[in-house]
C-alpha cells in the first residue's frame, strides 16, 4: 500500500512539473482568435523536454530561413534509456535484410515507431497547435492508456515548418481587433514554395523536406507516419483514411489493408467519443496513387501513411448545411449536423485521432513490426526473381491479344472478359520475358551530364534507397561501364520507390461514369524522376554483379572530379550540362570573360561556353563540379555574353511556380529581382531589366481582363506590403510589356502565363478547342481531352539558341498545359516553333486522354515583338525544380550580348 501511495505521489509530481500550455502561453491551446508563435512553441518544447523524463528533444536540421527543426522522442523513461536499440531494430526490420526467424526475434524485442507531425501547411493552424496539445498530454497524463502507450511505443512528434508558424501567427495576431484577423499573409509560409512544401518528398529540394526524409527513411524508419492537415470537405469535420481509388500499382498490397485497419481505429474512436463528421473513401478527393507528399511517399517505403484534413481554426466558423452529407453512407457513417464550430473542438478531434493511431499501434505491435519486415522482404524477393507488375496497360494488352486471337479464329460471340478468358492470353503478357520488371539500373559515369545523374542519385539516397557505386571498370549486358558508375538494384526493401523513380507511371483511365468527365488525380498522374531529370540509365532484366560497393544509407555523393589543366589560355565548357550555367555565373562574378559558341567545336555542341581569365580558378571550379571541359582557343564565331538583368514576376501572397524558380535561380547563381504588378504597370521596364519571367499563374486568361492577385485595399496593410498588391491587367500591364519588348526586352512565359501571346494578338491559336455546329469554338471537354500532370515527349528545333544543349527531343512535364497552332501568318511575322508534339503518342509517364488533339501541336515558340522577343513555353519546364531535363530551356534566355 505504501509503495502504491509513493508511486501516486511521484506520478503526480511529474504531472505538476510539466508546464501546461496555458501556463506557458497564457491561454489554453485552441482559444478562439489566438495563435502562438513558433518562437514560443520552441521554448515550450524545450521546457517540456527539460521537465519530463518521457521526452527527448532532438534537432534534425535547419529550415530555409535558418530556424531549427525539432523532433521529440516521447516514450517511457525506461524506453528512453534503450532508445538507440529500438531505433536500430526499426531500421533492421525496415531494410529486411535478415531471414524470417531473425526478424521475428527482433519483433519480440522491438517497439513500433509512430511519427505524428504538424504545421507543414502553416495556415492550417489546427495541425501545428494539436502538436503542442498532444505533447502536453503524452508528457503529463497518468491514465492507464497513456502509460501503456508510453511503455509500448516510440512516438516521434515533429514540427515540419517552423518558419511558417512564425509567419502566419505574426500576421494573424497583428490586428488588435480580433474580427480583422486573417491568414492572407503577404508572402508564402515557406520561403520559396509555400503549399508545395508537401510536393517535395521524393525530390527533397527544400531543407525541410531533406531533414524529414532523412529522419523517416534513413534514421528512424517509422511504421506509421501521421501527417495532419486541414480543412475537411464542407459539411464534415474530418477527411481521413481509407482513401479512394486508384492506388499505385508498385507498392505492397499490405499497405492498403493496413490503411484500412488504421482508418477503422480512427473513425471508431471518434464514434465512441460521440464525435461525428468523419468522411473517407469517396467522401473526399484523396487517393493513394501519387508519390511526393509527406503522407504518400511512405507507401513506397512500406510505411503506413496517414493524412487527415480537419476543419476549424482560430476564427470561429460554422459547419454548413450540405444536404447530401447529412445522409449516412459508407463514406460518412456518422454525419455531423450544421452548427457553430470553434478552434478547441478541432484540437480535441485531432488529439483523439492521435490517440487512436497510437492505440492501434500498441494493440497490433507484433503485426505492425512483422508486416513492416514482410513488405520489405517481399520487395527483395520480387527484385531477385522474374516479376511482372500489374499495370493497366498490361491488362489492356491481354484484352488486345484476346481480340486478335478471336479475329484470327473468326469466332463470334460477345465480350467474355468478365467470365474469364483462356489463360494463354494472360501468359502472353504476364509471362513475357521482355515485360518483366527490371532487377537493376546502371547510370554510367561516362554519360554527358553525370553531375545531373549524381543529383538524381542523391534524391534517392535522401529517400533511404540502397545505391551501389562501381569501384572499378566493369562489363554488364555486353556494355562497358567506367569506375564511379552508380548501380541501383531492385532487390531491396524500398523497391517500390526505386521502380517509381525509374519506371513510367501508368495511370488508369478514371472517369466519373462511362463516357463522363475524368476524375481529377489528387496531384500528378505521372512524375518519373529519372525522366524529369533527363538521366541516362540502362535497365537490366537480369541481376547485375561486379566490383560494387554499397554507399552507406543516406550518404550524399559529390560529382566525380574531372581533370582540367590549370594553365590553359581558355576553357570550353559543355553547354549540355546544367551545372555549366552555375559555373559560368560564378566565374562571371569573378570577372572572367565568357563567350558562347555558335557552332559545334570538337565533341562540344553549339551553345557551349568559352571562358578566359584566371586559369587556376577556372580549372579548380570546373573540375570540382565534374564538368566536361576542353582547353584551347575560342572557336570562330564565339560571341561574348553577360548575365541579363532578370525580373521574376510574383504577386501578393506568393506564386508557388514563381517561388520554385526563385529558388532555382539562386541555386544556379543567377542574379534577379522579384517584380510585382505595380512594377509592371509603372512602365519604363527596359531601364531595369533585359528579361522578364512569368512562370505559371498571374497573367490574365484569354477572355479575362485581370489576372490572379490579391484584391486588397492597400490602406488596410502595413506600408511595407502595399507595393505587393495588385494584379496584371489587359488594360495596363499588357501594353507595358509590349512596350518593353518593342524596345528590345525579352519576355519568357511558362504554362498559364502563355496567354500573353493571345493578348498581343500574335498569329497563334489554342489547339485545345473544338468547333461546334454553329461555327463557334469551345475548350475541349474532359471526356474528349485530358492530360493532368504527366511526362510527354516533345520534338525540338535543336539548332535554335533557345534549345542549345537540349538535343532533338525532350521529356517535358505537362500539367493541363496549353498547346498551340501557328496560323498561316505566323511564318510571315517570324514566329518559330521551338518544341512540338509529333505524329505518334507523346505520352511517356502518366495519363493522356485524347492525345490525337495535340498531334503536331506546338508546345513552345519564339515570336519577335519589335526589337525584342516573346518566348512561350506551354509545358512546365521548371516544374517544382524537378524537371532538370528542361532547365536549359529557361537558362538559355538569361544572358545578353
Amino acid at each position: 500500500m505504501l509503495t502504491l501511495l509513493l508511486l501516486w505521489v511521484w506520478q503526480g509530481a511529474i504531472a505538476q512539473r510539466v508546464p501546461s500550455p496555458e501556463a506557458h502561453f497564457g491561454a489554453p491551446i485552441g482559444t478562439d482568435y489566438t495563435l502562438v508563435t513558433y518562437t514560443a512553441t520552441e521554448a515550450y518544447f524545450q521546457a517540456v523536454a527539460a521537465a519530463s523524463e518521457r521526452v527527448t528533444l532532438l534537432d534534425i536540421g535547419p529550415t530555409e530561413e535558418g530556424r531549427r527543426m525539432p523532433l521529440m522522442v516521447v516514450t517511457s523513461p525506461k524506453n528512453q534509456q534503450n532508445i538507440a536499440r529500438y531505433k536500430e531494430i526499426s531500421q533492421l526490420l525496415g531494410r529486411a535484410e535478415m531471414d524470417e526467424q531473425a526478424a521475428r526475434a527482433l519483433v519480440k524485442e522491438g517497439k513500433p515507431v509512430v511519427w505524428i507531425d504538424g504545421g507543414l501547411h502553416s495556415t492550417e493552424t489546427v495541425a501545428s497547435h494539436q502538436l503542442i496539445e498532444t505533447l502536453y498530454q503524452l508528457a503529463s497524463r497518468e491514465d492507464e492508456e497513456t502509460l501503456q502507450l508510453l511503455d509500448d511505443l516510440i512516438i516521434l512528434l515533429v514540427h515540419t515548418n517552423p518558419d511558417g508558424q512564425e509567419i502566419v501567427t505574426d500576421w494573424y495576431m497583428m490586428p488588435e481587433d480580433v474580427t480583422k484577423r486573417n491568414m492572407r499573409t503577404p508572402y508564402m509560409y515557406q520561403k520559396y514554395v509555400g503549399h508545395d512544401n508537401n510536393r517535395d518528398f521524393f525530390m527533397n529540394n527544400m531543407k525541410e523536406s531533406t531533414n524529414i526524409s532523412l529522419q523517416q527513411y534513413v534514421e528512424w524508419l517509422p511504421q506509421i507516419i501521421y501527417n495532419h492537415h486541414q480543412t475537411s470537405p464542407a459539411g464534415t469535420v474530418v477527411a481521413g483514411p481509407p482513401y479512394r481509388d486508384p492506388f499505385n500499382h508498385v507498392f505492397d498490397p499490405l499497405i492498403m489493408t493496413s490503411l484500412d485497419g488504421v482508418g477503422a481505429a480512427m473513425i471508431n474512436r471518434l464514434h465512441v467519443e460521440d464525435k461525428p463528421g468523419y468522411t473517407r473513401l469517396s467522401g473526399s478527393v484523396f487517393s493513394s496513387w501519387w508519390n511526393g507528399g509527406l503522407r504518400t511517399t511512405p507507401y513506397f517505403h512500406n510505411m503506413i501513411g496517414i493524412l487527415t484534413e480537419t476543419t476549424g481554426g482560430p476564427t470561429p466558423s460554422e459547419i454548413p448545411v450540405v444536404p447530401d452529407r447529412l445522409i449516412p453512407t459508407h463514406a460518412t457513417p456518422y454525419p455531423v449536423e450544421p452548427q457553430p464550430w470553434n478552434f478547441r473542438r478541432s484540437i480535441d478531434y485531432s488529439v483523439s485521432m492521435n490517440y487512436a493511431v497510437l492505440d492501434y499501434a500498441r494493440r497490433n505491435a507484433d503485426a505492425l513490426l512483422f508486416n513492416f519486415y514482410k513488405m520489405g522482404r517481399n520487395a527483395i524477393d520480387r527484385g531477385n526473381k522474374d516479376h511482372w507488375t500489374k499495370y493497366p496497360k498490361r491488362a489492356a494488352a491481354v484484352e488486345e491479344a484476346y481480340r486478335e486471337g478471336r479475329a484470327a479464329a473468326q469466332s463470334g460471340g460477345g465480350n467474355t472478359f468478365r467470365r474469364g478468358i483462356d489463360k494463354g492470353y494472360f501468359a502472353s503478357v504476364f509471362q513475357d520475358p521482355e515485360l518483366r520488371d527490371p532487377r537493376a539500373y546502371i547510370l554510367s559515369a561516362d554519360q554527358t551530364d553525370f553531375p545531373r545523374a549524381t543529383a538524381f542519385i542523391n534524391a534517392l539516397l535522401k529517400s533511404g534507397v540502397l545505391v551501389h557505386r562501381a569501384t572499378a571498370d566493369f562489363q554488364a549486358g555486353g556494355k562497358q561501364y567506367p569506375k564511379g558508375s552508380f548501380i541501383v538494384k531492385t532487390a531491396q526493401a524500398f523497391r517500390p520507390h526505386v521502380l517509381d523513380m525509374f519506371e513510367p507511371q501508368d495511370h488508369p483511365n478514371d472517369f466519373q461514369y462511362p463516357g463522363g468527365p475524368p476524375v481529377r488525380p489528387y496531384d500528378a498522374a505521372g512524375w518519373t524522376l529519372a525522366f524529369q531529370m533527363g538521366v541516362e540509365f540502362d535497365r537490366f532484366l537480369e541481376g547485375v554483379e561486379g566490383p560494387f560497393e554499397a554507399i552507406p544509407y543516406g550518404e550524399l555523393q559529390n560529382p566525380l572530379q574531372t581533370a582540367v589543366a590549370s594553365n590553359a589560355s581558355g576553357y570550353l565548357i559543355d553547354g549540355r550540362q546544367n551545372d555549366a550555367f552555375k559555373a559560368v555565373n560564378q566565374l562571371m562574378a569573378k570577372g572572367m570573360r565568357v563567350q558562347r559558341i555558335q557552332e559545334p567545336s570538337g565533341e562540344l555542341p553549339a551553345g557551349s561556353f568559352f571562358v578566359t581569365g584566371k586559369g587556376q580558378d577556372i580549372a579548380a571550379l570546373t573540375s570540382t563540379m565534374g564538368l566536361r571541359v576542353q582547353t584551347g582557343r575560342a572557336p570562330a564565331g564565339a560571341s561574348s555574353v553577360k548575365k541579363a538583368r532578370i525580373g521574376l514576376f510574383d504577386y501578393y501572397g506568393g506564386s508557388m511556380p514563381s517561388g520554385w524558380v526563385r529558388w532555382l535561380l539562386e541555386q544556379y547563381a543567377f542574379d534577379f529581382e522579384v517584380v510585382y504588378p505595380q512594377d509592371i504597370d509603372a512602365g519604363n521596364l527596359n531601364k531595369r531589366f533585359d528579361v522578364l519571367l512569368f512562370i505559371g499563374p498571374g497573367m490574365p486568361a484569354v477572355g479575362q481582363s485581370t489576372g490572379s492577385g490579391a484584391q486588397l485595399n492597400p490602406a488596410d496593410l502595413p506600408a511595407e506590403y502595399r507595393k505587393l498588391v495588385g494584379a496584371l491587367t489587359v488594360e495596363r500591364s499588357v501594353p507595358a510589356l509590349k512596350q518593353f519588348m518593342e524596345s528590345g526586352g525579352k519576355v519568357v512565359t511558362v504554362g498559364a502565363a502563355s496567354s500573353l501571346a493571345m493578348h498581343l494578338g500574335l498569329p497563334v491559336e489554342d489547339a485545345l478547342v473544338e468547333v461546334l455546329p454553329d461555327g463557334s469554338k469551345r475548350t475541349l471537354p474532359g471526356d474528349k481531352y485530358y492530360i493532368p500532370g504527366s511526362i510527354l515527349r516533345a520534338e525540338l528545333d535543336e539548332r535554335h539558341p533557345a534549345n542549345w544543349g537540349m538535343g532533338a527531343t525532350a521529356q517535358v512535364v505537362v500539367n493541363r498545359s496549353p498547346v498551340f497552332r501557328l496560323t498561316p501568318e505566323a511564318q510571315v511575322q517570324g514566329l518559330q516553333p521551338l518544341a512540338w508534339f509529333g505524329e505518334t503518342s507523346p505520352l511517356i509517364s502518366g495519363w493522356a486522354w485524347g492525345e490525337g488533339y495535340i498531334r503536331n501541336g506546338v508546345a513552345a515558340f519564339h515570336a519577335p515583338v519589335g526589337k525584342g522577343d516573346l518566348v512561350v513555353y506551354g509545358p512546365e519546364i521548371t516544374f517544382r525544380a524537378q524537371a532538370h531535363n528542361t532547365f536549359k530551356m529557361l537558362f538559355n534566355h538569361l544572358y545578353t550580348k
